[in-house]
Order: C-alpha cells, then structure tokens, then sequence
C-alpha cells in the first residue's frame, strides 16, 4: 500500500464543493495541460497553487506539470480529491510526500441561528478592516491571501469577532452556487477558548442565510484539532475530503 491520508470516517465528496473552492478561493489563473489542471497562485498557498488531475494522466504528463510547475516558481505540487487513488499511487511512487489532508464540514446556516449573538460581538464587514489585516498577519495569512479574497467575485465579507470590547478574531467567508464557504478563520492565541469562534460561526451562518446559501461550510486540515473539535461541537458534518502531494 501507498502512503496515503487518512480519510476512512469521511464519505466520498460531491465534486460541487471542489468548485465553491474555485470560486470561493480563486487562483490567479488556471492553464490546461492535458488532462492537469495548472494553477498559478501568486503566493496565496496550496488551494490555489497546486495542481489537479482531470483524468487518468501518466508519468510522462506528471513530468510535464513538474517543469511547468518550476518554471512558474511554484513548488510541485499535486492536489488528491477524493476517490483518485491511482493518481495517489503513482505521485507516492514518483516520490511525493502527502500533506495537509483536510475535511470538509457543513451545515444547513438555520441550524447555527438558534441562538442570538450578544451585541457588538460580531460584525460583517467589507473590505476587512486595518485590525483584521493584522489579526491576519500575526497568524501568517499575509498579502498574498488576501489578495485571493479580493479576487473572489460572487458575494464576500470578512466577520469581526469582539471579546470585552477588544477585536478578538477575523475570517473570510463568501458564497457560490447555494454554498457559503468560511475561509482564513483566525482568533489570536490570547482570545482562544472563550468562544469566539462559535460567535464567528454563528454570523457567518446568518450572512449565509440572508444570501440564499443552503449550506455553509468550512475546510479545515486534520492536524487543526481545535477546530475540528469546534465544528463537531456545533453540530456540523463532515462531508468529504482531499489531500496534498508534494516533491520535496
């Protein structure tokens, strides 16, 4: 067996969310090669910057995606959906390494609604303000992710999290076909555990309801406990999964 990620509790994934990604999260280009879909990212991270398989491809195209992958200064890299186990054996063979496996989570918005967000806790807010560019920053989601933000084209906003009157938390969250999807979630190491982003969660349910979204989800990595504690505890479901492929 091929090192692989470890997606046994999640069903197999609805293609529809690869493409509330694309949408939600887009790269600053995509060119066909083949059955390999490249993307360029302008240093916005893996979702935007790794490269897909449409179909079957073989050693010879993956060779191909490599070169052009450098060329863009890009590192090679290779984006597993769900079910792709071939293309999964034949990366692990040429040498790639798996990383960030990440699960999907969703919920119907109504069912985040049932409880009233005290005053001045949460806002929407676009574009982000100067403080939630810092938040950002101190967590390492700098320029070139937002960037990815402004790209998006359909409905955005960004959510401000407040905690005794002091910014405590921001995230991204915007909507494609039905779907709202919750990107760059991030609360500073000294306003976790106090529940602000359950409060986060909570708006970013109700700007998808008043959207017409029927869903709100959010992507998060395995390793991300935290989180992941924090959308099982709210009820949310875990709906598919994908991981990376790298050549180190």
């Amino acid at each position: 067996m091929t090192e692989a990620a470890d997606t046994a509790e999640a069903p197999a994934t609805d293609p529809r969310y690869y493409d509330v990604i694309e949408a939600t999260w887009p790269c600053l280009r995509r060119d066909s090669l083949g059955p390999i879909t490249l993307r360029v990212g302008g240093g916005g991270g893996s979702r935007v910057s790794a490269a897909t398989a449409e179909a079957p491809v073989t050693a010879a195209q993956i060779a191909e995606a490599e070169t052009r992958m450098q060329a863009l200064g890009q590192p090679c890299l290779f984006q597993v959906r769900d079910g792709q186990d071939a293309l999964d054996t034949e990366l692990d063979r040429l040498g790639y390494q798996v990383m960030d496996p990440v699960v999907f989570w969703t919920c119907r918005p109504q069912q985040l609604m049932d409880v009233e967000i005290p005053r001045v806790t949460t806002f929407c807010v676009w574009e982000p303000l100067a403080i939630q560019r810092e938040i950002w920053a101190e967590g390492g989601i700098g320029p070139e992710r937002l960037a990815v933000m402004s790209r998006a084209a359909g409905p955005k906003t960004s959510i401000l999290g407040r905690w005794q009157d002091k910014p405590a938390g921001t995230a991204y969250v915007a909507e494609h076909a039905g779907v709202a999807m919750l990107h760059a979630l991030e609360v500073p190491p000294h306003q976790r555990r106090k529940g602000v982003g359950v409060w986060m969660m909570r708006q970013a349910a109700h700007w998808a309801h008043q959207v017409g979204a029927q869903e709100l989800t959010v992507l998060c990595t395995r390793a991300n406990t935290g989180a992941n504690a924090l959308y099982a505890r709210l009820g949310m479901a875990q709906v598919g999964c994908y991981h990376y492929r790298i050549k180190r």
